[in-house]
């Protein structure tokens, strides 16, 4: 009889089995092939790098690919820092007054011309520009503070904390507007755009206070901050650690158009003399001033224009923000 040797039967292990080549050391994982361990590792092994994005990385990416958000972002960079830097762009100060160039036209002394006292125009609409900012800016930051405030308490408590919050902030949407500023004003704030500005603060507040508390009644019962409840998370660390964040693209949105928003209304309360009060000059002031002398178009033309341009640069720049922080915005619409 033939005598069958162990490695020759049907039942034996191959010479692999026995002999590993890929046999782990002790205190070494070996991954196994397709894994994703193993492709990462790969990837290392050509001499490729694995780059981690951010929701943050791409929202700035969709950014700039929007085409009318950087036209805004430019020129709002240009104007304001035409404002920033007024007193050393201006070639006379706001208040210079000439009496031998009246009245005249854009020229190379005067680029934007001259007003009814002489004064050169460019050097106010630049001024102008700086008050402008001011106000639009300071409304913008403090009613968002204030209102992000208000909506988060009211959005995360709930009950009577909210339902009182809230009954205020509808009453304050009730106001006329138009007739409430002028009557604050007037009473209490002309002549200074900081008076002016606190005015518009009281009610600008109230629209990021609405969007802010929605958001902060969906996102409490979701199942990362009920995580946090339990592992002992206060109240504090829950609204603005782990809710905040999360509610930061309407927030950043809502801000950027306020500034155009704040901006066109200090420009129609100083254009019907319940703004800011000269000689401090902005642009609404400017426009208002040169109704004295319509056949004067520059006096009328230039700060108009530079009030739209403000403004659309605003509102390019809030859409680009609206679309680069949806995360579920796919394509760019412009």
């Amino acid at each position: 009889m033939t005598e069958i040797k162990p490695e020759q039967g049907p039942m034996a292990p191959s010479d692999d089995s026995l002999f590993p080549t890929n046999q782990a050391v002790e205190g070494e994982i070996i991954a196994p092939e397709g894994s994703m361990v193993a492709t990462v590792d790969d990837t290392h092994a050509a001499g490729l790098e694995l780059k981690v994005r951010s929701q943050w990385s791409y929202a700035r990416m969709r950014f700039f690919r929007h085409r009318l958000a950087l036209i805004g972002l430019f020129g709002l960079v240009v104007i304001f820092s035409a404002g920033i830097f007024a007193g050393f762009i201006a070639p006379y100060t706001f208040e210079e007054i000439d009496l031998n160039n009246i009245l005249q036209g854009p020229s190379h002394a005067h680029y934007f011309g001259t007003d009814a006292l002489g004064r050169d125009e460019f050097t106010r609409v630049v001024w102008g520009i700086r008050t402008s900012m001011e106000v639009g800016v300071f409304v913008a930051l403090v009613s968002t503070f204030v209102g992000l405030i208000i909506g988060a308490v009211a959005g995360y408590y709930g009950g009577w904390l909210d339902n009182l919050l809230m009954r205020f902030t509808d009453l304050v949407l009730t106001l006329p507007l138009l007739a409430v500023l002028l009557t604050a004003t007037a009473l209490l704030g002309q002549g200074s755009q900081w008076r002016v500005s606190l005015i518009l603060v009281f009610f600008f507040w109230t629209g990021i206070a609405r969007v802010v508390r929605g958001i902060f009644l969906s996102l409490r019962e979701k199942e990362y901050v009920e995580a946090a409840k339990a592992s002992g998370a206060g109240d504090a660390r829950l609204m603005f650690r782990h809710i905040l964040p999360n509610t930061l693209g309407p927030i950043v949105v809502n801000a950027t158009l306020a500034v155009g928003t704040a901006i066109l209304v200090e420009a129609a309360l100083s254009f019907l003399g319940f703004g800011i009060k000269p000689p401090t000059p902005s642009l609404g002031v400017l426009v208002s001033e040169a109704r004295a002398n319509p056949e004067q178009w520059w006096l009328t033309v230039f700060p108009g224009l530079t009030i739209v341009a403000i403004v659309l640069c605003v509102n390019f720049v809030g859409d680009g923000l609206r679309d680069a922080l949806d995360p579920t915005q796919r394509r760019m619409r412009a």
